[in-house]
C-alpha cells in the first residue's frame, strides 16, 4: 500500500498538534519531512513556502534564526531547514495555521503599535525587547495583552528546536552516531565529589 506525501504530512501535523514534534512523532517521520524539503530544494534550488506569504515567511526565518543562531562551525535554524520544516507542517495543520499565522500577525501589529514598523523592520534592540517580553509565561500573567504573543513564541520555539534537532545539522550538533555496535561500554564518568 502506497502512502502519499500529503498523507504523511497530514499525519505529522496532526500528531504534532498536541505538543512538540519530537515527543509526538517518530524521528524517521520528521526525517521524511526534511527529505521532502531537500528534494524540493534540489529540484528547484529554492524552497517555495506552502503556507506563509513571503513577508510572514521572512519573519518566520528571522525568528527561527534568533531562536537557534549558527555558532562556530555549526549552522543554525536556517541552515538546518527549520523554517521550511515549520512551514511544511503548518500547511497541513489548521491549528498551527491559526496559532503561527495569527502569532506573526500579532507580532507585526504589536511592533507597529510600539515602534511604527513590522517586526523584521525593527532595530535589533526593538526585536530583542519584544521577544524578551513574550519569551516568558509569567509576563503574560502581568500583562494579558501579550498572552497571545507568549503562546505563539512558546510554540514557535518548540517547533524550531524540533526542526533543528531532527535535521542532519542538528543530529551532528548533538554528536549522535546512530545505532552502532560497541565492543565495550565504559559506563558513565565518575561524579566529582562522591
Amino acid at each position: 500500500m502506497s502512502i502519499s506525501r500529503r498523507d504523511v504530512l497530514k499525519s505529522l501535523a496532526v500528531g504534532a498538534a498536541a505538543t512538540s514534534v519530537l515527543r509526538a512523532i517518530p524521528a524517521h517521520a520528521a526525517e521524511y519531512a526534511h527529505h521532502m524539503v531537500a528534494a524540493e530544494k534540489a529540484a528547484t534550488s529554492v524552497y517555495a513556502p506552502k503556507f506563509f506569504p513571503a513577508h510572514e515567511y521572512k519573519t518566520l526565518q528571522t525568528l527561527c534564526q534568533t531562536i537557534i543562531p549558527g555558532e562556530g562551525d555549526s549552522g543554525g535554524a536556517i541552515e538546518a531547514g527549520a523554517p521550511e520544516f515549520i512551514d511544511l507542517l503548518t500547511s497541513e495543520n489548521t491549528e498551527y495555521q491559526r496559532e503561527l499565522g495569527g502569532g506573526i500577525l500579532w507580532l507585526d501589529g504589536t511592533c507597529s503599535d510600539r515602534y511604527g514598523k513590522v517586526f523584521i523592520d525593527c532595530t535589533p534592540q526593538q526585536q530583542k525587547e519584544i521577544l524578551d517580553q513574550i519569551a516568558y509565561r509569567n509576563n503574560a500573567i502581568a500583562d494579558l495583552s501579550i498572552s497571545q504573543g507568549v503562546d505563539f513564541f512558546s510554540l514557535l520555539r518548540n517547533m524550531t528546536a524540533d526542526g533543528f534537532f531532527t535535521s542532519e545539522i542538528g543530529i551532528k550538533y548533538l554528536g549522535y552516531i546512530g545505532s552502532t555496535f560497541l565492543k565495550e561500554f565504559p559506563g558513565c564518568p565518575p561524579v566529582p565529589g562522591i
